[in-house]
């Protein structure tokens, strides 16, 4: 690919990783958060879980000015679909029926996170540039597309005002609503739901399981190494390999340890199950989990019970429990709209994905407002 793209005043520069890019010119990810952040994305680098043959080649935007960056995005080459969380397989195979390729194709995004933030890092006044980069990127270089996924709205709306195609998802948040404690949140519940939870966690008890709550440096290197096992046990259950590996979370466990909030399940001192969270601005975000044993309603306990719990008690104003999810809402968790903004180059398959896409939003539409006559809570919980 073309490793640079001059303007009158500006330079846009592919960078190799996000290594490369000089340590000054990686904006604060505010509005991007953790994910976004350069410490988060050299440890997938460093470790592995991108590059190589991953198919997540990565090739970081850099708006650069007086030979300074002043705006990234983070973006890379991708092979397939994978890891992505917002699927246009049957984009791919409508090209691959047409003889054309799809694949390699753009994709700026935090690998493996489906984690609305800020995708076009720097001042409002250089996303411009970067849009139309990413734009030149594709038509210089015969890429089929470009993807932004899990914007924020204002960068939604600024790509599909330079003729991107929006698209929406709809994920699951819990919001705080200065509860006393766990119980406080449960009287605002509906009595089924609310009787449904308590059952829940019981069954957990019941099973003589014990959790604890482990947060920064209080999680150990043997409690990575027990979170890794039941992580990659869970996937390889599901006949699958996980996208990420020890040497990935022993990094941010180092780098990124204020961080981390790790749950872990044990039954007659033995320990079973673990879940991962990461907290950054008043946010807990669930990410990953696994067990080496079957016990009815842990998974509940541990990514959502025990998180809710840990918001409440730190005053946490949200827990993103993470991608999909209807279960979510009868634990108290209310629908809330993603996006995503695609670039399509050729401009036949451009119009057929727009009246696709027109189509699918008025389904999500619908969706939502279906899920939220479904809330769990008896009146929806007060403003303070």
């Amino acid at each position: 690919m073309d490793r640079c793209l001059k303007g009158k005043a500006l330079r846009l520069q592919l960078y190799d990783g996000v290594a490369s890019v000089p340590q000054p010119g990686w904006p604060a990810a505010a509005g991007g958060g953790l994910f976004v952040d350069r410490a988060w994305l050299a440890a997938l680098e460093e470790t592995g879980c991108v590059g190589g043959g991953t198919g997540w080649q990565p090739l970081p935007l850099a708006l650069e000015r007086e030979g300074r960056a002043v705006a990234v995005a983070p973006a890379y080459l991708k092979q397939h679909n994978r890891g992505e969380y917002v699927f246009d397989w049957s984009w791919a195979e409508a090209y691959a029926r047409a003889g054309i390729d799809y694949y390699p194709k753009l994709v700026v995004a935090s690998p493996f996170s489906p984690v609305s933030g800020s995708r076009l890092l720097g001042a409002a006044e250089d996303k411009a540039a970067l849009i139309a980069g990413l734009q030149q990127l594709a038509d210089d270089n015969g890429l089929s597309s470009v993807h932004v996924l899990f914007p924020m709205v204002d960068e939604a709306r600024q790509l599909a005002d330079a003729g991107w195609l929006l698209r929406e998802g709809v994920q699951f948040h819990w919001n705080n609503h200065n509860y006393a404690d766990f119980d406080a949140f449960l009287a605002t519940l509906s009595r089924d739901k609310r009787k449904k939870i308590r059952q829940e966690r019981r069954r957990v008890a019941d099973a003589e399981v014990a959790v604890k709550a482990l947060a920064g440096e209080e999680i150990s290197d043997a409690d990575w190494q027990l979170f890794y096992r039941c992580y990659r046990q869970t996937y390889l259950e599901h006949r699958s390999a996980p996208y990420l590996n020890l040497e990935f979370f022993r990094l941010i466990g180092r780098r990124l340890a204020g961080h981390c909030v790790m749950f872990v399940a044990s039954r007659g001192g033995q320990p079973i199950a673990a879940s991962l969270c990461i907290v950054q601005n008043g946010v807990l975000y669930g990410r990953y989990w696994g067990a080496l044993e079957e016990v009815a309603c842990l998974h509940f306990e541990l990514c959502y019970y025990q998180g809710l719990e840990y918001a409440i008690r730190r005053g946490l104003r949200c827990f993103e429990g993470g991608a999909q999810g209807e279960h979510k809402l009868a634990r108290g968790f209310e629908p809330v709209v993603t996006y995503s903004a695609h670039y399509i180059a050729d401009a036949r398959f451009r119009a057929a994905i727009a009246a696709w896409l027109e189509r699918e939003r008025q389904g999500v539409e619908d969706y939502v407002d279906e899920l939220f006559s479904h809330s769990a809570y008896k009146t929806l919980a007060p403003d303070v």
